[in-house]
C-alpha cells in the first residue's frame, strides 16, 4: 500500500539547500518546473516567515511527499559554488563542530552580488561624419578615435564639452548606442611587468616555490626568513607562476593596516593591484569583488581571513603572509584558524600553499621539522643590510624618573637618533593613555559595568573605554564614589601616556601615535604610515600595528617600553607570542642598511625570551620551546579544545558547566579539566566558565566533545555553549 500510495502521489523533483542558520543539515525544497539547479547553485528559499539565500548541497534529498515541500523561490544567475569549496565547508563544519549552515553563511556575505551587475548604456564611433565640424565636435572625435565604447558623460568629460554636443553627434549617426559590460575592479596582473633582481638566496627559494606551483598537487612550503629578507618578492614569483598557469591566487594578510603598502608592492611587480577583501571595504565594492571572483575576472585577491570564503572557481595558490599572527584566528560564531584552514583548502583543491614569516609559529616549525611541510630559508636581509644590534635595559638598575616610563638609557639614545636626523620607534602594546583609573581618596576603580575588566582611559578623546565590549563613558572630574574633585589618577602607561612623556623630553620632535583606535580609522592610519615612511616623523609611538610588514627607511632605533608585558599571563603560548612580537618590532630598524639599535626595557633580562632575542639565536629559543611543548603534551604534540559556557547569571553558567563536566567520560587519551571561571569572567553582561579538553595528537577530540554535549545537559534559558577547537586565547 505504501508503494502504491507513493506512485499515486508521484514523486517531486527536490533539492537539499544549505541555509545560513545553525541547522545540522540542509533542508529539502521542491524544484519548480522549468528551473534547473545543480549542486552549488545559489537560490532563494522560504524559511519561516522570511526568505533567505542558500546553496544547493550535495547530499541526497530522497523521495518526499510534494505536499510537504516548499518550492525554491528563485535561482540566482550566478556561477555555482564549486565542489572543492563545498567540500571545504563540510570539512570546517566537521572539524570546528560548527553547524554547516553557519560556515556556508560566510560564503553568502554579498547577497547583492548573486545577480549579474547591470550593463551600462554607452556610445561607440561609427563610420559616419557630422554635417558640419566645430571645435567642440572635433575634440569629441579626437577623444573617441580609439574605437572604444564610452558613456555619454564620460566622453563629454574627456573631450571637455557639454552633453548636448554628444547628443547632437549621436542624432546624426556619428555614434551608435551599445551596452558596456561592468568595469573590472582591478586590471589583470602582468607577470612580466617588472622582473625582480633577486639575491642568490632569494632566487633559490623563488625557484623552489615556482617548482611547487608547476608540479601542482597539495604541498605546503614554509618560507622562514629574517625581517627585511625579501620574503614578499620571493613568493611573488610563485604568484606569477600560478597566474601563468591560468589559476587564481589568494594572499592572506593579518591586518588591514598592511594592505595599502602591500598593494603598492604588488603593483610595482605586476603593473596592477590585486583586489582587496576586508571588513573596511565599502559594501558596493565587496559585492563587485565577490561577483568578479566568482566569474573569474579577478585573478588575485589580497585580504583578511574571511577571503578564504570567496567563491573562487580556479584557485591555484594560497599565500599566508605573517603566518604566525594571532589575527588569523576567528573566535566568534565559527571558530577557525585561517592559516590552518588555508592548508586544508590547498589539500582539498590539490594546489600548493605558502606560509611566510620571520618568526614562524611553533606549529609550523614542527610540521617543517617532521617533513610535513617543506622549509625554505632566507637567513640574511636583502642587499646585505645588517640586523639591528639588540640589548636589554635592566629596569632594576636603570629605572625611569619618578612618574615616567622611559629609562634614561632609552631617552639618551632617542636624543642621539634625533641628532642624526633619523627616526625612533617606541613600542607598547597598550592602547589609550592608561589601563586603569582610580581615586586617590577612596580607592574607587573604574570598571566596565558589563565586563570584568578595567576601563582604559583615552585622554585624547576624554573617554574611559572597555576594549572588550566597547562600553565607553566620559571621564568625570570627580570620583563617582566619594565625590572628591581632582583626585583621579591614571595608573600604568598606554601609548598616549608614553607620547606625553616623549613630548616632555623632546618638545620640538615630530611625534606620531599609531593605534588601531586612531580617530579617522584606516584612512588616517594609512596616511600616518605614509608620513613615517616619507620621513615626516621623528618619533613614532605605537602598538602591535607597527610590528608587521612596514618598511620605514630612516628608522634606526626601536625601544620596547615594556618587554615583559606579554609574559604576565598563564597562556601556554605566551613565550612564543612575546618572542614573535618583540622580534617583529625590533626588525623595523635598519632595513635599508643603516646602523641600527634595538633596546628592550625589562625587569627579566635573563628570561629565555629576552636572551634569545638579544643573542639573535632564534634557533635556541625554538628548540627550547618545542621541547617544553613536547614534554607537556601541548600543541602541536597534543590537542586542546575549549568549551565556554556563558549565561545571564553566574549560578546558571556554573551549574551548566559542572553538568557538562559530569557528563564527560573517562578515557585513556582525553581528559576534561575544569570548569573554572574564565579570566574574563564577565563579558558583555554574560558570566563565563571555561572547560579545557586536553588529548593526544591523534585523539578524536571532535567525537569526544560531540558525545559529551549530546549526553550532557540540554541548553536552556540564557545559557550558551561555544566550542573552540585549537584555542589561541585563554581569556
Amino acid at each position: 500500500m505504501k508503494d502504491d500510495s507513493r506512485k499515486a502521489q508521484g514523486t517531486v523533483r527536490s533539492a537539499p539547500v544549505l541555509v545560513p542558520m545553525p541547522a545540522e543539515r540542509p533542508y529539502t525544497y521542491a524544484v519548480p518546473d522549468g528551473m534547473h539547479v545543480v549542486p552549488g547553485s545559489i537560490v532563494r528559499v522560504p524559511l519561516g516567515p522570511r526568505e533567505v539565500a542558500g546553496i544547493v548541497w550535495d547530499c541526497d534529498a530522497g523521495d518526499v511527499d510534494p505536499k510537504k515541500l516548499k518550492p525554491i523561490s528563485q535561482l540566482f544567475d550566478c556561477p555555482p559554488i564549486d565542489r572543492e569549496t563545498r567540500r571545504f565547508v563540510d570539512w570546517i563544519s566537521t572539524y570546528t563542530l560548527a553547524a554547516p549552515g553557519m560556515v556556508a553563511r560566510m560564503l553568502l556575505r554579498a547577497p547583492a552580488a548573486f545577480d549579474p551587475e547591470p550593463w551600462t548604456e554607452g556610445l561607440q564611433r561609427t563610420e559616419a561624419v557630422p554635417d558640419r565640424m566645430t571645435a567642440a565636435r572635433a575634440r569629441v572625435l579626437e577623444a573617441s578615435r580609439d574605437g572604444f565604447a564610452w558613456t555619454r558623460s564620460g566622453l563629454a568629460h574627456a573631450a571637455g564639452v557639454s552633453s548636448t554636443v554628444i547628443d547632437g553627434l549621436r542624432d546624426q549617426g556619428v555614434f551608435e548606442t551599445v551596452m558596456i559590460p561592468p568595469r573590472p575592479v582591478v586590471a589583470e596582473p602582468d607577470t612580466s611587468y617588472a622582473q625582480p633582481e633577486l639575491s642568490p638566496d632569494q632566487q633559490a627559494v623563488a625557484d623552489m616555490l615556482r617548482a611547487a606551483v608547476e608540479k601542482g598537487g597539495a604541498a605546503v612550503t614554509l618560507v622562514d626568513g629574517v625581517t627585511g629578507s625579501g620574503k614578499t618578492e620571493v613568493y611573488f614569483e610563485a604568484v606569477a607562476s600560478a597566474l601563468d598557469k591560468g589559476r587564481q591566487v589568494l594572499i592572506l594578510l593579518p591586518e588591514i593596516a598592511l594592505t595599502h603598502a602591500f598593494l603598492e608592492r604588488f603593483q610595482d611587480r605586476f603593473g596592477a593591484k590585486p583586489a582587496e577583501w576586508h571588513s573596511d571595504l565599502p559594501p558596493r565594492m565587496r559585492e563587485k569583488v565577490w561577483r568578479q571572483v566568482a566569474e573569474g575576472s579577478v585573478r588575485v585577491v589580497a585580504g583578511a581571513r574571511s577571503a578564504l570564503f570567496l567563491p573562487f572557481q580556479e584557485l591555484g595558490l594560497i599565500v599566508v603572509d605573517e603566518e604566525h599572527d594571532p589575527a588569523y584566528k576567528q573566535e566568534d560564531r565559527v571558530s577557525y584558524n585561517a592559516r590552518d584552514m588555508a592548508v586544508v583548502r590547498g589539500r582539498i583543491g590539490g594546489f600548493p600553499v605558502v606560509l611566510a614569516s620571520a618568526t614562524p609559529s611553533i606549529d609550523s616549525r614542527v610540521n617543517a621539522d617532521q617533513g610535513r611541510y617543506a622549509r625554505a630559508m632566507l637567513p640574511a636581509r636583502f642587499a646585505e643590510a645588517a640586523l639591528p644590534h639588540l640589548q636589554t635595559i635592566d629596569m632594576r638598575r636603570a629605572p625611569p624618573a619618578r612618574g615616567g616610563f622611559l629609562s634614561p638609557i632609552l631617552i639618551s639614545q632617542i636624543r642621539r637618533t634625533l641628532e642624526r636626523g633619523e627616526q625612533s620607534l617606541l613600542f607598547l602594546n597598550r592602547r589609550g593613555y592608561a589601563p586603569l583609573t582610580l581615586c586617590r581618596v577612596c580607592g574607587h576603580r573604574f570598571q566596565c559595568p558589563d565586563c570584568s575588566s578595567w576601563l582604559v582611559e583615552h585622554r585624547f578623546r576624554g573617554q574611559l573605554v572597555c576594549h572588550h565590549c566597547g562600553h565607553h563613558e566620559k571621564r568625570p572630574d570627580a570620583c563617582p564614589e566619594c565625590g572628591t574633585f581632582d583626585h583621579l589618577v591614571a595608573c600604568g602607561p598606554g601609548v598616549e601616556r608614553v607620547a606625553e612623556e616623549v613630548v616632555g623630553h623632546f618638545p620640538d620632535a615630530r611625534t606620531i601615535v599609531l593605534s588601531s583606535d586612531l580617530l579617522g580609522g584606516v584612512r588616517r592610519l594609512r596616511l600616518e604610515l605614509d608620513a613615517i615612511a616619507n620621513g615626516d616623523a621623528d618619533i613614532v609611538i605605537g602598538t602591535q600595528l607597527v610590528a608587521k610588514g612596514h618598511n620605514f627607511p630612516d628608522m634606526t632605533l626601536v625601544g620596547i617600553v615594556d618587554a615583559d608585558l606579554g609574559l604576565a599571563n598563564g597562556d601556554p603560548r605566551a613565550a612564543e607570542r612575546t618572542f614573535q612580537l618583540l622580534s617583529q618590532v625590533t626588525g623595523r630598524a635598519g632595513r635599508t642598511g643603516k646602523k641600527s639599535l634595538g633596546l628592550l626595557q625589562t625587569f627579566q633580562p635573563d628570561h629565555p625570551v629576552m636572551r634569545a632575542i638579544v643573542s639573535g639565536n632564534a634557533e635556541a629559543f625554538y628548540q627550547r620551546e618545542i621541547a617544553e611543548r613536547e614534554k607537556s603534551g601541548l600543541p602541536p604534540f597534543g590537542r586542546l579544545a575549549g568549551i565556554i559556557v556563558s549565561a545571564a547569571t553566574r549560578a546558571e553558567a556554573e551549574s551548566h558547566a559542572r553538568a557538562i563536566r559530569r557528563a564527560a567520560p573517562a578515557t585513556a587519551d582525553i581528559q576534561m579539566l575544569g570548569p573554572a571561571e574564565a579570566p574574563l569572567a564577565l563579558l558583555a553582561g554574560r558570566h563565563r566558565f571555561r572547560l579545557l579538553v586536553h588529548g593526544g595528537r591523534r585523539s578524536d577530540m571532535q567525537s569526544y566533545i560531540k558525545a559529551v554535549l549530546s549526553d550532557g545537559p540540554k541548553v536552556r534559558g540564557s545559557v550558551r555553549v561555544a566550542v573552540d577547537i585549537d584555542p589561541q586565547s585563554f581569556l
